[in-house]
Protein backbone atom coordinates (compact mmCIF):
# COMPACT_ATOMS: atom_id res chain seq x y z
CA UNK A 1 0.00 0.00 0.00
CA UNK A 2 1.31 3.48 -0.83
CA UNK A 3 -0.91 5.34 1.61
CA UNK A 4 -3.16 6.86 -1.03
CA UNK A 5 -6.90 6.39 -1.05
CA UNK A 6 -8.62 5.29 -4.21
CA UNK A 7 -11.42 7.59 -5.32
CA UNK A 8 -14.42 6.36 -7.27
CA UNK A 9 -14.71 7.91 -10.74
CA UNK A 10 -18.00 9.60 -9.84
CA UNK A 11 -16.34 11.19 -6.82
CA UNK A 12 -13.58 12.59 -8.99
CA UNK A 13 -16.06 13.77 -11.61
CA UNK A 14 -17.78 16.14 -9.19
CA UNK A 15 -14.67 17.61 -7.62
CA UNK A 16 -14.79 20.60 -9.95
CA UNK A 17 -17.51 21.94 -12.26
CA UNK A 18 -15.41 21.74 -15.41
CA UNK A 19 -15.04 17.97 -15.02
CA UNK A 20 -18.75 17.15 -15.01
CA UNK A 21 -19.65 19.87 -17.50
CA UNK A 22 -16.97 19.03 -20.06
CA UNK A 23 -17.69 15.30 -19.90
CA UNK A 24 -21.39 15.90 -20.50
CA UNK A 25 -20.54 18.42 -23.23
CA UNK A 26 -18.39 15.95 -25.14
CA UNK A 27 -21.15 13.35 -25.05
CA UNK A 28 -23.71 15.96 -26.10
CA UNK A 29 -21.57 17.09 -29.06
CA UNK A 30 -21.14 13.54 -30.32
CA UNK A 31 -24.78 12.59 -29.84
CA UNK A 32 -26.26 15.76 -31.36
CA UNK A 33 -24.07 15.58 -34.44
CA UNK A 34 -24.58 11.84 -34.80
CA UNK A 35 -28.29 12.63 -35.11
CA UNK A 36 -27.49 15.27 -37.72
CA UNK A 37 -25.34 12.75 -39.58
CA UNK A 38 -28.37 10.44 -39.61
CA UNK A 39 -30.37 13.21 -41.28
CA UNK A 40 -27.68 14.08 -43.83
CA UNK A 41 -27.23 10.47 -44.88
CA UNK A 42 -31.01 10.01 -45.06
CA UNK A 43 -31.10 12.91 -47.54
CA UNK A 44 -28.86 10.82 -49.79
CA UNK A 45 -31.59 8.18 -49.87
CA UNK A 46 -29.83 5.57 -47.77
CA UNK A 47 -32.71 5.33 -45.30
CA UNK A 48 -35.92 7.13 -44.35
CA UNK A 49 -35.85 10.59 -42.83
CA UNK A 50 -36.60 10.65 -39.09
CA UNK A 51 -40.10 11.80 -38.21
CA UNK A 52 -39.48 14.19 -35.33
CA UNK A 53 -41.82 16.59 -33.57
CA UNK A 54 -39.93 19.49 -35.19
CA UNK A 55 -38.39 19.89 -38.66
CA UNK A 56 -34.97 18.30 -38.78
CA UNK A 57 -33.16 21.60 -39.33
CA UNK A 58 -34.82 23.05 -36.22
CA UNK A 59 -33.79 20.01 -34.21
CA UNK A 60 -30.21 20.45 -35.43
CA UNK A 61 -30.24 24.08 -34.29
CA UNK A 62 -31.85 23.24 -30.95
CA UNK A 63 -29.34 20.52 -30.10
CA UNK A 64 -26.30 22.35 -31.46
CA UNK A 65 -26.99 25.68 -29.75
CA UNK A 66 -28.78 24.37 -26.68
CA UNK A 67 -27.11 21.06 -25.84
CA UNK A 68 -23.67 20.81 -27.45
CA UNK A 69 -22.11 24.16 -26.49
CA UNK A 70 -23.73 25.15 -23.16
CA UNK A 71 -22.12 22.41 -21.05
CA UNK A 72 -18.69 23.67 -22.12
CA UNK A 73 -19.69 27.29 -21.53
CA UNK A 74 -20.96 26.65 -18.02
CA UNK A 75 -17.94 24.50 -17.20
CA UNK A 76 -15.56 27.19 -18.37
CA UNK A 77 -17.35 30.12 -16.73
CA UNK A 78 -17.73 28.33 -13.39
CA UNK A 79 -13.98 27.69 -13.49
CA UNK A 80 -12.60 30.93 -14.93
CA UNK A 81 -15.02 33.63 -13.83
CA UNK A 82 -14.18 33.36 -10.10
CA UNK A 83 -10.51 33.85 -11.03
CA UNK A 84 -11.39 36.90 -13.11
CA UNK A 85 -13.28 38.35 -10.16
CA UNK A 86 -10.87 37.19 -7.43
CA UNK A 87 -13.58 35.38 -5.47
CA UNK A 88 -14.11 31.83 -4.31
CA UNK A 89 -15.60 29.37 -6.78
CA UNK A 90 -19.30 28.54 -6.30
CA UNK A 91 -19.71 25.54 -3.99
CA UNK A 92 -20.80 22.22 -5.42
CA UNK A 93 -24.33 22.67 -4.08
CA UNK A 94 -24.67 25.80 -6.24
CA UNK A 95 -23.91 24.16 -9.58
CA UNK A 96 -24.41 20.40 -9.28
CA UNK A 97 -28.25 20.55 -9.25
CA UNK A 98 -28.09 22.64 -12.43
CA UNK A 99 -25.81 20.08 -14.08
CA UNK A 100 -28.17 17.26 -13.14
CA UNK A 101 -31.17 19.12 -14.53
CA UNK A 102 -29.39 19.86 -17.82
CA UNK A 103 -28.33 16.23 -18.21
CA UNK A 104 -31.81 14.97 -17.31
CA UNK A 105 -33.50 17.45 -19.63
CA UNK A 106 -31.43 16.60 -22.68
CA UNK A 107 -31.69 12.88 -21.92
CA UNK A 108 -35.48 13.26 -21.92
CA UNK A 109 -35.28 15.18 -25.18
CA UNK A 110 -34.02 12.12 -27.05
CA UNK A 111 -37.33 10.21 -26.82
CA UNK A 112 -39.02 13.62 -26.79
CA UNK A 113 -38.01 14.10 -30.42
CA UNK A 114 -40.83 11.69 -31.21
CA UNK A 115 -43.19 12.71 -28.35
CA UNK A 116 -44.29 16.39 -28.27
CA UNK A 117 -45.42 16.37 -24.64
CA UNK A 118 -42.18 14.82 -23.45
CA UNK A 119 -40.14 17.30 -25.51
CA UNK A 120 -41.92 20.19 -23.79
CA UNK A 121 -41.23 18.68 -20.36
CA UNK A 122 -37.60 18.06 -21.29
CA UNK A 123 -37.06 21.66 -22.29
CA UNK A 124 -38.66 22.89 -19.07
CA UNK A 125 -36.17 20.76 -17.13
CA UNK A 126 -33.31 22.20 -19.21
CA UNK A 127 -34.56 25.73 -18.54
CA UNK A 128 -34.68 25.04 -14.80
CA UNK A 129 -31.09 23.77 -14.84
CA UNK A 130 -29.98 26.74 -16.92
CA UNK A 131 -31.49 29.16 -14.39
CA UNK A 132 -29.80 27.38 -11.47
CA UNK A 133 -26.41 27.75 -13.17
CA UNK A 134 -27.12 31.37 -14.16
CA UNK A 135 -27.90 32.09 -10.49
CA UNK A 136 -24.56 30.56 -9.45
CA UNK A 137 -22.72 32.72 -11.97
CA UNK A 138 -24.68 35.82 -10.87
CA UNK A 139 -23.08 35.49 -7.44
CA UNK A 140 -19.69 35.77 -9.09
CA UNK A 141 -20.32 38.38 -11.77
CA UNK A 142 -22.42 40.81 -9.73
CA UNK A 143 -21.14 40.34 -6.17
CA UNK A 144 -17.47 41.16 -6.70
CA UNK A 145 -15.54 44.45 -6.49
CA UNK A 146 -13.21 43.36 -9.30
CA UNK A 147 -13.49 44.74 -12.85
CA UNK A 148 -16.86 43.40 -13.98
CA UNK A 149 -16.81 43.93 -17.76
CA UNK A 150 -16.07 40.43 -19.05
CA UNK A 151 -17.88 38.53 -16.30
CA UNK A 152 -21.07 40.53 -16.69
CA UNK A 153 -20.94 40.47 -20.48
CA UNK A 154 -20.63 36.68 -20.38
CA UNK A 155 -23.46 36.47 -17.85
CA UNK A 156 -25.78 38.49 -20.06
CA UNK A 157 -24.88 36.07 -22.85
CA UNK A 158 -26.11 33.25 -20.61
CA UNK A 159 -29.29 35.30 -20.19
CA UNK A 160 -29.62 35.39 -23.97
CA UNK A 161 -29.71 31.61 -23.83
CA UNK A 162 -32.76 31.83 -21.59
CA UNK A 163 -34.49 33.91 -24.28
CA UNK A 164 -33.69 31.20 -26.82
CA UNK A 165 -35.04 28.43 -24.58
CA UNK A 166 -38.26 30.35 -23.91
CA UNK A 167 -38.74 30.78 -27.66
CA UNK A 168 -38.20 27.04 -28.18
CA UNK A 169 -40.88 26.37 -25.58
CA UNK A 170 -43.27 28.53 -27.59
CA UNK A 171 -42.33 26.56 -30.72
CA UNK A 172 -43.05 23.25 -28.97
CA UNK A 173 -46.31 24.72 -27.71
CA UNK A 174 -47.49 25.37 -31.26
CA UNK A 175 -45.59 28.48 -32.31
CA UNK A 176 -44.63 28.66 -35.96
CA UNK A 177 -41.55 29.40 -38.01
CA UNK A 178 -41.31 32.95 -36.70
CA UNK A 179 -40.72 31.73 -33.16
CA UNK A 180 -38.23 29.15 -34.40
CA UNK A 181 -36.32 31.96 -36.08
CA UNK A 182 -36.31 33.90 -32.79
CA UNK A 183 -35.05 30.84 -30.92
CA UNK A 184 -32.25 30.12 -33.40
CA UNK A 185 -31.06 33.70 -33.77
CA UNK A 186 -31.19 34.34 -30.01
CA UNK A 187 -29.14 31.22 -29.38
CA UNK A 188 -26.58 32.27 -31.96
CA UNK A 189 -26.31 36.05 -31.53
CA UNK A 190 -27.55 36.70 -27.99
CA UNK A 191 -26.04 33.62 -26.30
CA UNK A 192 -23.08 32.00 -28.04
CA UNK A 193 -21.50 35.03 -29.68
CA UNK A 194 -21.53 37.32 -26.59
CA UNK A 195 -20.08 34.57 -24.40
CA UNK A 196 -17.36 33.54 -26.85
CA UNK A 197 -16.39 37.12 -27.72
CA UNK A 198 -16.22 38.13 -24.05
CA UNK A 199 -14.05 35.13 -23.20
CA UNK A 200 -11.72 35.71 -26.16
CA UNK A 201 -11.38 39.43 -25.41
CA UNK A 202 -10.45 38.58 -21.82
CA UNK A 203 -8.27 35.51 -22.29
CA UNK A 204 -6.39 35.65 -25.60
CA UNK A 205 -4.42 38.84 -24.80
CA UNK A 206 -3.83 37.58 -21.25
CA UNK A 207 -2.41 34.25 -22.42
CA UNK A 208 -0.39 35.96 -25.15
CA UNK A 209 1.24 38.39 -22.73
CA UNK A 210 3.02 35.53 -20.95
CA UNK A 211 4.18 33.81 -24.15
CA UNK A 212 5.04 36.41 -26.81
CA UNK A 213 8.21 38.44 -26.10
CA UNK A 214 7.57 42.18 -25.90
CA UNK A 215 3.80 41.69 -26.06
CA UNK A 216 1.76 44.68 -24.88
CA UNK A 217 -1.59 43.55 -23.50
CA UNK A 218 -4.27 45.30 -25.54
CA UNK A 219 -7.97 44.67 -25.09
CA UNK A 220 -9.86 47.97 -25.35
CA UNK A 221 -13.27 48.00 -23.73
CA UNK A 222 -14.77 49.94 -26.64
CA UNK A 223 -13.97 47.05 -29.00
CA UNK A 224 -15.83 44.57 -26.83
CA UNK A 225 -18.76 46.96 -26.46
CA UNK A 226 -18.97 47.39 -30.23
CA UNK A 227 -18.85 43.66 -30.94
CA UNK A 228 -21.49 42.91 -28.31
CA UNK A 229 -23.77 45.67 -29.60
CA UNK A 230 -23.33 44.43 -33.17
CA UNK A 231 -24.28 40.91 -32.08
CA UNK A 232 -27.43 42.12 -30.30
CA UNK A 233 -28.53 44.26 -33.26
CA UNK A 234 -27.74 41.57 -35.83
CA UNK A 235 -29.76 39.07 -33.83
CA UNK A 236 -32.72 41.44 -33.54
CA UNK A 237 -32.69 42.16 -37.27
CA UNK A 238 -32.50 38.47 -38.08
CA UNK A 239 -35.41 37.73 -35.76
CA UNK A 240 -37.45 40.40 -37.53
CA UNK A 241 -36.51 38.93 -40.96
CA UNK A 242 -34.59 42.12 -41.78
CA UNK A 243 -31.23 40.50 -42.37
CA UNK A 244 -30.62 42.62 -45.47
CA UNK A 245 -29.91 45.54 -43.11
CA UNK A 246 -27.45 43.76 -40.84
CA UNK A 247 -24.49 44.95 -42.91
CA UNK A 248 -24.82 48.25 -41.04
CA UNK A 249 -23.45 46.53 -37.92
CA UNK A 250 -21.72 43.56 -39.55
CA UNK A 251 -19.22 45.68 -41.48
CA UNK A 252 -17.84 47.63 -38.49
CA UNK A 253 -17.88 44.47 -36.37
CA UNK A 254 -15.86 42.64 -39.02
CA UNK A 255 -13.30 45.43 -39.15
CA UNK A 256 -12.93 45.51 -35.37
CA UNK A 257 -12.66 41.73 -35.09
CA UNK A 258 -10.01 41.60 -37.82
CA UNK A 259 -8.15 44.50 -36.20
CA UNK A 260 -8.10 42.70 -32.84
CA UNK A 261 -6.86 39.55 -34.50
CA UNK A 262 -3.95 41.37 -36.15
CA UNK A 263 -3.08 43.46 -33.06
CA UNK A 264 -2.99 40.32 -30.91
CA UNK A 265 -0.10 39.02 -33.11
CA UNK A 266 -1.38 35.63 -34.28
CA UNK A 267 1.83 34.67 -36.12
CA UNK A 268 4.00 35.22 -33.07
CA UNK A 269 1.54 33.13 -31.04
CA UNK A 270 2.26 30.06 -33.17
CA UNK A 271 5.41 29.41 -31.16
CA UNK A 272 3.09 27.73 -28.62
CA UNK A 273 0.48 25.54 -30.27
CA UNK A 274 -2.13 25.82 -27.53
CA UNK A 275 -2.04 29.60 -27.83
CA UNK A 276 -1.84 29.52 -31.61
CA UNK A 277 -5.05 27.49 -31.71
CA UNK A 278 -6.90 30.29 -29.93
CA UNK A 279 -5.56 32.91 -32.34
CA UNK A 280 -6.49 30.75 -35.34
CA UNK A 281 -10.00 30.31 -33.97
CA UNK A 282 -10.51 34.00 -33.28
CA UNK A 283 -9.45 34.94 -36.82
CA UNK A 284 -12.54 33.10 -38.06
CA UNK A 285 -14.76 35.64 -36.29
CA UNK A 286 -13.63 38.50 -38.54
CA UNK A 287 -13.98 36.29 -41.63
CA UNK A 288 -17.50 35.21 -40.65
CA UNK A 289 -18.66 38.74 -39.90
CA UNK A 290 -17.20 39.99 -43.18
CA UNK A 291 -19.11 37.30 -45.08
CA UNK A 292 -22.29 38.29 -43.25
CA UNK A 293 -21.70 41.95 -44.18
CA UNK A 294 -21.21 41.22 -47.88
CA UNK A 295 -24.15 38.81 -47.97
CA UNK A 296 -26.43 41.33 -46.28
CA UNK A 297 -25.41 44.26 -48.49
CA UNK A 298 -25.94 42.22 -51.64
CA UNK A 299 -29.29 40.97 -50.36
CA UNK A 300 -30.41 44.59 -50.03
CA UNK A 301 -29.71 44.91 -53.76
CA UNK A 302 -31.68 41.74 -54.49
CA UNK A 303 -28.59 39.55 -54.97
CA UNK A 304 -28.56 36.43 -52.82
CA UNK A 305 -25.19 34.71 -52.39
CA UNK A 306 -23.12 32.59 -50.01
CA UNK A 307 -26.02 30.46 -48.68
CA UNK A 308 -24.92 29.32 -45.20
CA UNK A 309 -21.21 30.13 -45.66
CA UNK A 310 -21.20 32.93 -43.04
CA UNK A 311 -23.00 30.68 -40.54
CA UNK A 312 -20.53 27.84 -41.04
CA UNK A 313 -17.57 30.22 -40.78
CA UNK A 314 -18.99 31.37 -37.46
CA UNK A 315 -20.10 28.00 -36.09
CA UNK A 316 -17.45 25.60 -37.41
CA UNK A 317 -14.61 28.09 -37.80
CA UNK A 318 -14.98 30.33 -34.76
CA UNK A 319 -17.11 28.56 -32.15
CA UNK A 320 -15.82 25.03 -32.68
CA UNK A 321 -12.16 26.09 -32.96
CA UNK A 322 -12.26 28.20 -29.81
CA UNK A 323 -14.14 25.44 -28.00
CA UNK A 324 -11.59 22.77 -28.88
CA UNK A 325 -8.66 25.03 -28.01
CA UNK A 326 -10.02 26.49 -24.77
CA UNK A 327 -11.47 23.25 -23.39
CA UNK A 328 -8.21 21.45 -24.15
CA UNK A 329 -6.29 24.16 -22.30
CA UNK A 330 -8.57 24.12 -19.24
CA UNK A 331 -8.58 20.32 -19.16
CA UNK A 332 -4.78 20.11 -19.24
CA UNK A 333 -4.18 22.94 -16.79
CA UNK A 334 -6.75 21.81 -14.23
CA UNK A 335 -5.64 18.18 -14.32
CA UNK A 336 -2.05 19.01 -13.41
CA UNK A 337 -0.71 18.37 -16.90
CA UNK A 338 1.62 20.67 -18.88
CA UNK A 339 -0.10 23.34 -20.96
CA UNK A 340 1.10 21.86 -24.23
CA UNK A 341 -0.94 20.72 -27.22
CA UNK A 342 0.59 17.38 -28.18
CA UNK A 343 0.83 16.13 -31.75
CA UNK A 344 -2.60 14.46 -31.88
CA UNK A 345 -4.38 17.49 -30.39
CA UNK A 346 -2.68 19.80 -32.88
CA UNK A 347 -3.54 17.43 -35.73
CA UNK A 348 -7.20 17.37 -34.66
CA UNK A 349 -7.27 21.15 -34.63
CA UNK A 350 -5.78 21.34 -38.12
CA UNK A 351 -8.32 18.83 -39.41
CA UNK A 352 -11.06 20.99 -37.89
CA UNK A 353 -9.67 23.98 -39.82
CA UNK A 354 -9.86 21.93 -43.00
CA UNK A 355 -13.44 20.97 -42.15
CA UNK A 356 -14.32 24.64 -41.71
CA UNK A 357 -12.65 25.69 -44.96
CA UNK A 358 -14.30 22.92 -46.97
CA UNK A 359 -17.72 23.47 -45.40
CA UNK A 360 -17.61 27.22 -46.03
CA UNK A 361 -16.25 26.60 -49.52
CA UNK A 362 -19.12 24.28 -50.35
CA UNK A 363 -21.52 27.21 -49.87
CA UNK A 364 -19.28 29.75 -51.58
CA UNK A 365 -18.85 27.53 -54.65
CA UNK A 366 -22.27 25.94 -55.20
CA UNK A 367 -21.73 25.73 -58.95
CA UNK A 368 -19.15 22.97 -58.51
CA UNK A 369 -20.84 19.59 -59.02
CA UNK A 370 -19.01 18.00 -56.12
CA UNK A 371 -19.83 20.74 -53.58
CA UNK A 372 -23.06 19.30 -52.10
CA UNK A 373 -21.59 15.84 -51.69
CA UNK A 374 -18.46 17.33 -50.17
CA UNK A 375 -20.53 19.28 -47.66
CA UNK A 376 -22.27 16.09 -46.53
CA UNK A 377 -18.99 14.22 -46.28
CA UNK A 378 -17.40 17.00 -44.26
CA UNK A 379 -20.38 17.39 -41.94
CA UNK A 380 -20.66 13.65 -41.27
CA UNK A 381 -17.05 12.54 -41.37
CA UNK A 382 -14.95 15.53 -40.46
CA UNK A 383 -16.80 16.85 -37.43
CA UNK A 384 -17.51 13.45 -35.88
CA UNK A 385 -13.95 12.26 -36.50
CA UNK A 386 -12.39 15.32 -34.87
CA UNK A 387 -14.64 15.46 -31.83
CA UNK A 388 -14.84 11.69 -31.51
CA UNK A 389 -11.07 11.29 -31.27
CA UNK A 390 -10.83 14.40 -29.09
CA UNK A 391 -13.39 12.97 -26.66
CA UNK A 392 -11.58 9.63 -26.52
CA UNK A 393 -8.36 11.42 -25.59
CA UNK A 394 -9.71 13.92 -23.08
CA UNK A 395 -12.85 12.41 -21.58
CA UNK A 396 -10.99 9.87 -19.34
CA UNK A 397 -9.12 12.77 -17.68
CA UNK A 398 -12.32 13.93 -15.99
CA UNK A 399 -12.63 10.58 -14.21
CA UNK A 400 -9.07 10.58 -12.83
CA UNK A 401 -7.53 12.58 -9.98
CA UNK A 402 -5.12 15.38 -10.89
CA UNK A 403 -1.75 14.03 -11.93
CA UNK A 404 0.00 16.44 -9.54
CA UNK A 405 -2.12 15.46 -6.54
CA UNK A 406 -3.77 18.89 -6.34
CA UNK A 407 -7.38 19.74 -5.64
CA UNK A 408 -9.99 20.15 -8.34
Amino acid sequence: MDGTTAVAPQGVLFRAPHRAMFLAGMLAVLLSFALWAWVLIARLGWWAMPQWVLPVSWVHALLSLGAAFPFFIFGFLLTAMPRWQAVESPPRKAWLPGWRLLVAGWALMLPGLWLPGLALLALLVVLAGWCVLAAALWQVAFRSPAAPLHARAAWFGVGGGVVALLAWLVVLGGGGAGWARVAIEAGLWWFLLPVFVSVCHRMIPFFSSSIIPGYALWRPAWALHLLLAAAVVHGALAMAALGQWSWLVDAPAALVALMLSVRWRPLAAQRVRLLGMLHFGFAWLGVAWLLYAVQSALALAGIHVFAHAPLHALAVGFFASILLAMVSRVTLGHSGRPLLADGPTWALFLVLQAVAVLRVGADLLPFLPWAPAMAVAVAVGGWLAVFGVWALRYLPIYLRPRSDGGEG
